[in-house]
């Protein structure tokens, strides 16, 4: 299996629209195994929100990036900043998507070290305004509060825009209708998300106004405005 799945998600009987008609959706699975519970949590979330665009006449592009095969490569990067083809191909997708799906097993009351690292990695621009929807798998009922306590704070930090909605799913959850109405509604709600452009709109309109780290920017965080009151005090005019 490649690091990077791509398919079309939604009615395989029809033809969807074309692809550069078609929302973009980025799936994010840390799962460990083959097959994963995560992956599965991960898959479901993106068939709802499918289900959704199809409802509205819209079709979605589902890209899947598996963390396991790119683990080796993620360390290199860690330790070396160098990045491999599977992380360049993970990163374009993430770059392109209308919106985010992300995945992730709990281990020690923790999102797994794969998950986290493959996140701190990213450059600190790539995901300003993504819609981004947080889904975790655990053994025990006993990690439920990790999404919210640990992984929305992270993604906020990322300055991405996280679906109201947080899903969990432990072992006994998997056969519960509750679930099923969360997956549901995390779905809608990311794909309104995508739907009304919110990242685009917003990065075309307020770019500016985000910090950004030197080398983040594609070089536009060396521009020099003349015009803030940091500049008009520097050159002795009034505030």
């Amino acid at each position: 299996m490649t690091p990077v799945e791509q398919k079309p998600d939604g009615d395989h009987n029809s033809t969807p629209q074309g692809v550069s008609d078609a929302l973009r959706l980025a799936v994010v699975s840390a799962g460990a195994g083959d097959p994963s519970s995560t992956r599965m949590l991960a898959d479901r979330t993106a068939a709802a929100v499918s289900e959704s665009a199809r409802a509205e006449g819209t079709a979605v592009r589902t890209d899947v990036i598996e963390l396991r095969n790119l683990a080796e490569e993620v360390m290199v990067a860690i330790t070396s900043q160098f990045l491999g083809e599977g992380l360049q191909r993970a990163i374009a997708i993430l770059r392109d998507a209308d919106g985010i799906v992300v995945s992730t097993p709990v281990y020690k009351a923790a999102p797994s070290g794969l998950f986290s690292s493959f996140f701190q990695i990213l450059d600190n621009d790539l995901l300003i305004a993504k819609p981004v929807a947080l889904a975790a798998t655990a053994g025990t009922a006993r990690h439920a509060l990790v999404v919210d306590d640990q992984m929305r704070p992270f993604f906020a930090y990322l300055r991405t825009m996280t679906a109201p909605t947080s899903l969990f799913a432990s072992t006994e959850d998997w056969n519960d209708s509750a679930l099923s109405a969360r997956i549901e509604r995390a779905g809608r709600e990311l794909f309104l998300q995508m739907s009304i452009g919110f990242e685009h709109r917003l990065r075309e309109s307020s770019w500016d106004k985000y910090q950004h780290s030197f080398g983040s920017a594609g070089g536009k965080e060396t521009e020099i405005r003349l015009d803030t009151d940091m500049m008009r005090l520097a050159t002795g005019g009034a505030a």
